[in-house]
């Protein structure tokens, strides 16, 4: 029997992240919410990113003591209350104004770690100002290695804790869904224009009074005028650099004394790597499904990446996760964290600050009922003897020895 989900706007009734999605579909217009939603090509690897959690069935342990429960984690030895954090998303002031500052908030008051994209609506400045966040920043390593180097010393200014670095974009993923959406570039078709005049809420917060959102990290990147999410698509086209090896790892890793996380790998081999580079951390990703399809999980990698590292390497993975479930599943198989991305955005377009805070309150809730239902009192007790498909105990259990 196929579930009936609330049919309503109300973000606060919202049960689970699959009705905030549903609600951020009404809210937002059609080229807005697909550029949320949407994969490359067939969209094989989107889907796979899902359907792997089924996969990973569990054993529960019974009559254990777990009337207080902790989902503390360290992460680079600071305490994070959760085990998951808020990943870096662009474009965010499409679907709400200052959307970056309402995830930015949330994340603090969660007491969890906020990753800023580098193709941001909101300046690194105004969310490292934020009470109580702890911001991390996310960068491109573009052809123009200037203005790189100025963004690391924006973030040295601040005294950010780390640098995300993303690697698997220095060929632009193929997003048909995007381009259906456009007559020609920059320009959405009749189809989405109409659309978007019937989606006046988000018009009046969104493009009123200072018209489409623009970029406040990529400063002499780009060119004058064209500093608008509209205005600027085709300069970072052009900026992203196929020529990209672990030489600029190598370069960055010189001028940034702090964390360096390396995201976008998702190949073993590549973790061994990072060692050898001085990396401090890694995030096991396929770029939500937008880069290669047909590419694996992070989660399908994860126990070999985690059994080469042997604790060495901060290890994040994202990409897919919907439930708390899936949260305590990446722990059991070696993950030290959680990226997460559109389950935010859902109850960020939804509700705008409070609908982001509504979403991982949902996600706090679900990974919190997961423990205790599994016999476990903290995420130290997440064992492999608590996965039930063979070949996932096995892997998890391989990477312990």
């Amino acid at each position: 029997m196929k579930r009936r989900l609330y049919p309503g706007r109300d973000f606060r009734r919202a049960q689970n992240i699959e009705e905030l999605r549903q609600m951020a579909r009404r809210r937002l217009p059609n080229f807005s919410f697909e550029y949320v939603e949407g994969g490359a090509d067939d969209e094989f690897t989107l889907g796979r990113n899902r359907s792997i959690f089924e996969s990973v069935t569990l054993q529960p342990r019974t009559l254990r003591d777990v009337g207080q429960r902790s989902l503390e984690r360290s992460f680079f030895g600071r305490t994070s209350q959760l085990p998951f954090m808020v990943g870096p998303t662009g474009f965010n002031g499409l679907l709400t104004r200052d959307g970056d500052l309402h995830l930015a908030r949330a994340a603090a008051d969660a007491g969890i770690p906020f990753v800023l994209s580098n193709a941001s609506t909101t300046s690194i400045e105004d969310i490292a100002a934020v009470d109580g966040v702890r911001a991390w920043m996310q960068i491109y390593l573009y052809r123009t290695r200037d203005h790189v180097a100025k963004l690391v010393e924006r973030v040295k200014r601040l005294n950010l804790e780390a640098i995300v670095v993303t690697t698997d974009s220095a060929i632009f993923g193929n997003r048909e869904w995007d381009k259906r959406n456009y007559a020609k570039p920059l320009q959405l078709d009749l189809r989405n224009r109409l659309d978007v005049l019937r989606h006046p809420e988000w018009i009046w917060d969104v493009l009123v009074p200072d018209g489409v959102p623009r970029f406040r990290n990529l400063g002499d990147l780009l060119p004058p005028g064209k500093d608008s999410v509209k205005g600027a698509a085709s300069a970072l086209a052009a900026e992203l650099d196929p020529t990209l090896s672990w030489d600029d790892i190598a370069w960055l890793r010189d001028i940034w004394p702090g964390k360096l996380i390396v995201k976008g790998m998702i190949h073993p081999d590549d973790a061994r790597l990072a060692l050898q580079y001085g990396v401090d951390g890694v995030v096991l990703s396929n770029h939500g499904g937008r880069q290669l399809d047909g590419a694996v999980s992070a989660l399908e990698t994860l126990p070999e990446v985690a059994r080469i590292n042997q604790g060495r390497m901060e290890i994040f993975l994202d990409g897919g996760f919907r439930r708390g479930s899936d949260i305590a599943k990446a722990l059991l198989l070696g993950a030290g964290g959680v990226l997460i991305g559109r389950a935010g955005l859902y109850g960020l377009a939804a509700g705008k600050g409070p609908g982001a805070a509504h979403a991982l309150e949902i996600l706090r809730t679900e990974l919190d009922r997961t423990l205790g239902l599994l016999g476990c009192s903290s995420l130290e007790e997440l064992t492999p003897d608590l996965i039930h498909a063979p070949h996932w105990r096995a892997l998890a259990k391989a990477m312990r020895d």
